[in-house]
């Protein structure tokens, strides 16, 4: 009975160990399993991780290729632009006018033969007459053009600012950028709505938007208008938000304008100095002139004080550019 209670105890025993053996056996394969599917996860994961951190990258480093190649692009197209001679024709595009440039000589030929006429009926000598005709033919004519491209410069560059918030305000609102552009070429004031509206009719009938906004700054040539072609070339290729884009340049626009008046303010008293410089001697020489004739006719009438009077007039034209260049800043 004894031998028999111990040889069950001995198989019991024997049994729960080899049982334990098992059991561990089995859990430790299985930890090895789990710690190797772990791994296996991990790895996957870090290099899906990697493979999103190095695609991000390359496009990072793709888009800011593609920003430095329409950057050099668009510098060497300006410096080209800069570089090629300024034409007739585009100058009186720049100005807002309509008439050929055979109508501008024509008319600069008759300024010429009017200013002739009258030095010669007035008693000049030829010399004085042909100096006249050549101020009244090549003189006066591109000094009003100029004139006229400056002032048309000057209120573009006014309300160019307020155009851009128009843009900013139809993006937000979920306008397209064509449909924004339409709205400023109907709503905005001259030239803005002109120089929009051509840009419009362009694109309506297959211009690309970089062309027609490379069109827009060769009839205005301004740096405002640059950036915002710079700014609508970069997002179109690399994509971006526009809004926002458009909104700071609105905002830097205003402070270079805020600049350029600061800085016509504190220049306002060297103007005025050079102004009364300048026509100081003019005057008193029209002065003693019309007070006493006799004094001052044969500064008229001789070859010899025309010539002193044609070099006084050159002097004083140097000296008047070289001031205006002073206090001329440009921003």
């Amino acid at each position: 009975m004894n031998e028999d209670m111990a040889f069950i105890f001995a198989a019991v025993a024997a049994f729960v160990a080899i049982a334990g053996v098992g059991w561990v056996a089995v859990g430790a394969a299985g930890d090895a399993q789990s710690k190797r599917r772990m791994q296996t996860a991990v790895g996957a994961g870090g290099l899906e991780r990697g493979k999103r951190h190095h695609s991000a990258l390359d496009a990072a480093a793709q888009r800011k290729r593609q920003v430095q190649e329409s950057l050099k692009d668009m510098e060497q197209r300006q410096k080209d632009q800069r570089k090629k001679n300024l034409t007739l024709k585009s100058r009186i595009q720049q100005a807002g006018m309509d008439f050929t440039p055979a109508r501008f000589w024509l008319a600069s030929l008759g300024m010429a033969v009017l200013g002739f006429v009258l030095a010669y009926v007035t008693g000049q000598t030829m010399l004085m007459s042909g100096g006249s005709a050549v101020i009244a033919g090549l003189g006066l004519p591109r000094w009003w053009l100029g004139f006229m491209c400056s002032r048309r410069k000057k209120k573009f560059t006014q309300e160019f600012a307020n155009a851009l918030d128009v843009i900013v305000r139809g993006i937000k609102s979920g306008l397209p950028l064509n449909e924004c552009l339409k709205i400023i070429s109907r709503e905005s004031p001259e030239p803005v709505a002109s120089e929009f509206q051509l840009l419009v009719e362009g694109i309506a009938l297959g211009v690309s938007l970089e062309d027609g906004l490379r069109r827009m700054c060769e009839r205005m040539p301004l740096p405002e208008l640059n950036f915002f072609t710079t700014v609508l070339v970069i997002q179109q290729k690399t994509g971006g938000n526009l809004a926002e884009a458009l909104g700071n340049l609105a905002m830097v626009l205003r402070a270079r304008k805020m600049m350029r008046e600061k800085i016509g303010a504190l220049s306002a008293e060297a103007k005025s100095s050079a102004g009364i410089i300048g026509s100081m001697p003019p005057g008193v020489g029209g002065i003693v002139y019309l007070t006493t004739p006799s004094y001052m006719s044969q500064m008229v009438t001789d070859p010899t004080g025309q010539l002193m009077l044609l070099g006084g007039a050159t002097w004083m034209a140097i000296g008047i550019f070289v001031m205006r260049g002073m206090i001329n800043f440009k921003i």
